[in-house]
């Protein structure tokens, strides 16, 4: 949800609207604001008399708007939450009945409605209302793609300081479960010491994520020329696809090997500037220093050129009768022997 921060931020500064309507298929971020309007804007002595928590299966829309047109009692607000609001009806009465209200919001009534897993119809007028007054929210889910760029913010947020591509292993293996991720990172949040680097081992160690059989240990394999290694990890993963999807796998291996260009193309300077570069601690520019001594630029890039080719072919194109557990076999002996194949760039 691009605006939660915003939410979050006026929230904790007591400035909230009247409505909040918050809908979409990603549960995660209604979470978050609805958490946070339930926990931090009411003070606790308040809370017994001015804030009510509803559920969508137990309540109407007409019992809804008739709380919310009560006034507060020794307080200038009274809120009130109402989750899993998808499961309340709405018919024709009702939508008349929401229509008036969000026309005419009472002031010192926060409501609040937490509508998951679908979006409010953008062709009905209670929908329209709601985002002329600037109530209505959407949470939309974090696209594969950019699941390891979520995390990595995430990390940054949280202060927690990750070695190469542990975000794209996390993006891997946790999945696009945000609540999972978000619930795995706050008990790493606590488990790190100050200054400690989120690791392979780490994660291992307190996710249960496999070290020996991960796409971090295949990068360390296929950055070392370890053709065993690498195969025996493809094999594995190859297996276990649902552990192992092809197209988060590809996301880490162009993400490393675009560093490996990187570093290539600033031998010589410090590995400050190399890893400020990269977005790593310095402390790993080293890794790459290896890296780049089995894969000079020319290599890496036709690397590059491979991972794009898989990429169709993990779409269909051009790789009839072929499963992923195939397709990550043959990219991998591909990449362990770039300098003997020429591929189409």
């Amino acid at each position: 949800m691009k605006e939660l921060d915003l939410i979050l931020k006026n929230i904790k500064n007591k400035e909230v609207l009247p409505i909040y309507f918050f809908h979409g298929e990603e549960p995660y971020f209604i979470d978050i604001a609805v958490k946070a309007l339930e926990h931090n804007f009411l003070e606790e002595d308040e809370k017994a008399f001015n804030q009510t928590v509803a559920y969508g299966k137990d309540t109407t829309y007409q019992e809804v708007l008739s709380l919310a047109r009560q006034f507060p009692m020794m307080g200038d607000k009274q809120v009130i939450i109402v989750k899993e609001a998808q499961d309340l009806k709405m018919g024709e009465e009702e939508s008349k009945a929401l229509e008036v209200y969000f026309e005419n919001p009472i002031p010192s009534t926060v409501l609040v409605f937490a509508h998951k897993h679908k979006k409010l119809d953008s062709r009905k007028k209670v929908t329209k209302l709601l985002d002329k007054g600037k109530f209505l929210f959407l949470s939309e889910s974090v696209k594969d793609f950019n699941l390891a760029k979520w995390i990595a913010d995430e990390c940054l947020r949280l202060n927690i300081k990750t070695a190469p591509n542990i975000s794209h292993l996390l993006a891997e293996y946790l999945g696009n479960d945000l609540s999972r991720i978000g619930n795995e990172l706050g008990k790493l949040k606590i488990i790190l010491k100050e200054g400690e680097v989120l690791d392979g081992t780490l994660v291992e160690n307190h996710i249960g994520i496999s070290k020996e059989y991960n796409v971090f240990e295949l990068q360390k394999a296929l950055g070392s020329k370890n053709a065993e290694a690498a195969m025996k990890i493809a094999y594995y993963m190859g297996k276990n696809p649902k552990n192992n999807p092809f197209v988060m796998m590809l996301a880490s291996l162009y993400n490393y090997f675009s560093n490996i260009i990187i570093y290539n193309t600033m031998i010589g300077q410090s590995p400050n500037s190399i890893a400020s570069q990269m977005g790593i601690n310095p402390y790993f520019v080293k890794d790459f220093a290896e890296a780049a001594r089995f894969y000079p630029l020319k290599h890496a890039t036709r690397v590059i050129s491979t991972l794009r080719e898989f990429d169709m072919k993990g779409k269909g194109l051009g790789a009839v009768n072929m499963d992923d557990a195939q397709l990550i076999k043959e990219l991998v002996y591909k990449i362990i022997n770039i300098d003997k194949i020429k591929t189409k760039v």
